[in-house]
């Protein structure tokens, strides 16, 4: 399974999004961060924002809403034209629905759960969704360090994605860089989110190849 890299603009300058996504043209996605200062305890950008993203980014935009009320809120989002809707489990009331919705829009269908947060009651459910994202970090702010405590977690949800022979991705969020993207891709991601490692380095598009060859080469490895 290819590695796909999809930096995220939480670490770009917001005051040139647009110099900042052009940048990152060779990654696979631009990962954009909506949070709502309810869920999470930071505020980032809405939908006019993020529309006009869309219409300007070079690549796919991948929309992670760190928000309350996705089921209200997250297809506004695919119809902004996201190639990719991702919501939070715990802040879902009707996940399934939402999902199909969100497909329905033509948007890949994702649902992100919290370092704390069980994969299991999502298994059941894999043919419904088109990705689970397994966050390394707590949401909310960027540049925190990697939780090797979630590893066991992308590993079951490799196994039930394998086992049920779908193609359903699985993405890391927080802290994935040189140092911690081979132990999730060992363990069965396939969607890397890197942030400050992307947009701090000297070269961007140097990095993102790097990323994206130790990705590939720990993932193939078995």
């Amino acid at each position: 399974m290819a590695a796909l890299i999809a930096p995220s603009i939480l670490s770009a300058d917001f005051a040139n999004l647009e110099r900042d996504l052009n940048a990152i043209s060779s990654a696979d996605y631009a990962h954009v961060d909506v949070m709502d200062n309810h869920f999470v305890p930071n505020l980032t950008l809405g939908l006019p924002v993020f529309e006009r993203l869309a219409q300007v980014s070079p690549i796919p935009i991948d929309a992670h809403l760190m928000i309350d009320e996705p089921d209200r809120w997250a297809p506004a989002y695919a119809e902004a034209g996201a190639a990719s809707v991702t919501f939070h489990a715990e802040a879902a009331a009707a996940p399934v629905r939402l999902a199909r919705e969100l497909r329905r829009l033509g948007a890949r269908a994702g649902v992100a759960l919290r370092p704390a947060t069980p994969v299991e009651p999502y298994l059941d459910l894999l043919s419904e969704i088109d990705m689970i994202l397994v966050m390394t970090v707590e949401p909310g702010f960027g540049g925190q360090s990697f939780i090797d405590g979630t590893l066991p977690k992308i590993r079951r949800a490799r196994a039930a994605v394998s086992e049920a022979d779908l193609d359903v991705w699985i993405q890391v969020d927080g802290g994935v860089s040189r140092a911690t993207i081979e132990r999730a891709a060992d363990a069965g991601a396939n969607v890397f989110v890197a942030g400050s490692a992307v947009y701090g380095a000297q070269d961007v598009p140097a990095e993102i190849e790097t990323l994206r060859d130790l990705a590939s080469a720990a993932s193939h490895a078995h």
